[in-house]
């Protein structure tokens, strides 16, 4: 079979032209960049339910500034309050102890916590400041901090108002109360009845604060039919603790990283972060699921609270533009609907943030930082100055007479949403370059072509040889 040479040079030079435009083609989809990058890493806005649509045993919004409730659903009915317990415990922790002093972990503290216990991580013997208690308290819900911290009170108590002493604390008692109560002497109640005393002293503040329906039974919030209180309850709990500037600042850290103990050698052996993740994102809550500007200045802080039994809790402390601080309570959320607490918890903030403007709407907190985006969104959506407002301080450095606190939006207009662009790359690149891409496409077909017409060229050079090849053997025959 003999094919002559400058058909098989003009074959491979066809084939030769026909790998390298190929090449070239394809490279140049990917070489060639598309004029617009699907990489958006920003969070959408997302509206937050409405409160038909929050599911939840009961939920309740107090104006800690007049004194009245807000908006509320089931607010005096009887829940299981979890860890949002430590609200109280805190309290009373500030005002018993000194945040310098250390405390020692006894058995007895850690008695009962079971794997199922949210737990700080000290240890039987370890000495703990207690203003390290606090953050273990608050933060990673510790309830072998709260037994410590509970402990401590009562030592403390026993200390500084002495039975038979005029000292008082702010519910006008001292340690007889709790002898008499409890129908034991001094000495048995500090060796082997230190919780069960805090809890007497828990529940004579929820009087004192007019709680209705409470009744704690321990320090830290694990189940027990006795141990309960209702939405209100914990809004008025809540704004008392408000009152104390160490607990605005517990309630209101992002994240905490322990030093270290007689027992934990190292700094930084445990690192813990908030559990309520709407002070991350204060932003989810700047509008009702309608779009309506809530009013929202800020969110300083709260508590979570999770067990099976009372499902999923928040109790947070906020303030509305109109410098009115709220104290809003969320309670019960099924465990199906776990994965919505934030969402559920913005849209009762943006909801109570919103009537309580509507009843004041004079502005007197400048910065609205639930407009402001933090975590889930672009760096140019950053807040400009600290968002961390409280009533009466002004930000510094941020022009209070140019700044328009909230501003009025302009009315909609009927401009049809943005659609957002999906597909891979060379989706993309065809959309944004037709030209280049008609052309690219042109050549494919046309190569595409040429193959074939070189394919059906070459099988009949080479059914030709080898008619040839049998008839010159026909012939040697």
């Amino acid at each position: 079979m003999n094919i002559n040479k400058a058909t098989r040079s003009a074959i491979k030079t066809a084939a030769a032209f026909i790998a390298a435009a190929f090449a070239v083609c394809y490279l140049s989809l990917f070489a060639i960049p598309a004029t617009k990058v699907n990489a958006d890493v920003g969070q959408p806005d997302i509206p937050v339910p409405a409160l038909s649509d929050v599911h939840c045993a009961s939920y309740c919004v107090y104006d800690k500034t007049t004194g009245y409730i807000v908006i509320s659903m089931n607010p005096d009915d009887r829940i299981y309050p979890a860890s949002m317990t430590k609200i109280m415990t805190c309290l009373l922790s500030l005002e018993l102890l000194d945040t310098s002093l250390k405390l020692e972990v006894s058995p007895s503290a850690l008695e009962g916590l079971d794997a199922d216990s949210s737990l700080m991580g000290i240890l039987e013997g370890e000495k703990v400041k207690v203003s390290e208690l606090l953050y273990g308290l608050m933060l990673p819900s510790g309830n072998d901090a709260a037994n410590v911290l509970g402990e401590g009170c009562i030592d403390a108590f026993f200390e500084k108002y002495p039975a038979g002493g005029t000292a008082v604390n702010a519910d006008g008692v001292n340690a007889q109360y709790l002898i008499d109560t409890m129908h034991d002497t001094k000495d048995h109640i500090l060796s082997s009845r230190k919780l069960e005393a805090f809890a007497l002293l828990m529940n004579l503040r929820a009087d004192t604060l007019g709680c209705k329906g409470t009744h704690f039974v321990n320090a830290c919030g694990l189940p027990d039919d006795n141990h309960y209180t209702t939405a209100y309850d914990l809004t008025l709990i809540m704004a008392a603790a408000s009152e104390i500037d160490d607990f605005n600042t517990l309630i209101s850290a992002p994240s905490h990283v322990f030093v270290g103990t007689n027992r934990h050698k190292s700094d930084a052996w445990s690192y813990v972060k908030n559990s309520n993740y709407l002070l991350y994102d204060p932003w989810l809550a700047s509008k009702t699921a309608n779009g309506t500007d809530s009013h929202l200045s800020a969110v300083i802080g709260g508590k979570t609270g999770t067990t099976s039994q009372a499902g999923k809790g928040l109790t947070i402390y906020t303030v509305c533009e109109n410098g009115h601080e709220l104290m809003i309570s969320i309670c019960g959320i099924p465990q199906d609907y776990y994965f919505y607490t934030t969402m559920y918890l913005a849209s009762v903030t943006a909801y109570g943030n919103l009537a309580c403007w509507e009843a004041d709407p004079v502005t007197r907190v400048y910065g609205t930082t639930g407009d402001y985006r933090w975590v889930n969104a672009p760096q140019s959506e950053q807040p400009v100055f600290d968002p961390l407002i409280n009533p009466g301080d002004e930000p510094k450095g941020y022009d209070l007479v140019t700044q328009t606190p909230s501003p009025t939006p302009a009315p909609a207009e009927d401009v049809p949403e943005e659609e957002v662009e999906t597909g891979d790359n060379l989706e993309l690149f065809i959309k944004h370059n037709p030209v280049v891409a008609g052309v690219i496409g042109g050549l494919m077909l046309l190569i595409t072509v040429l193959n074939i017409v070189l394919w059906i060229r070459i099988n009949r050079i080479k059914h030709s040889a080898v008619r040839r090849a049998k008839k010159i053997q026909t012939k040697k025959n």
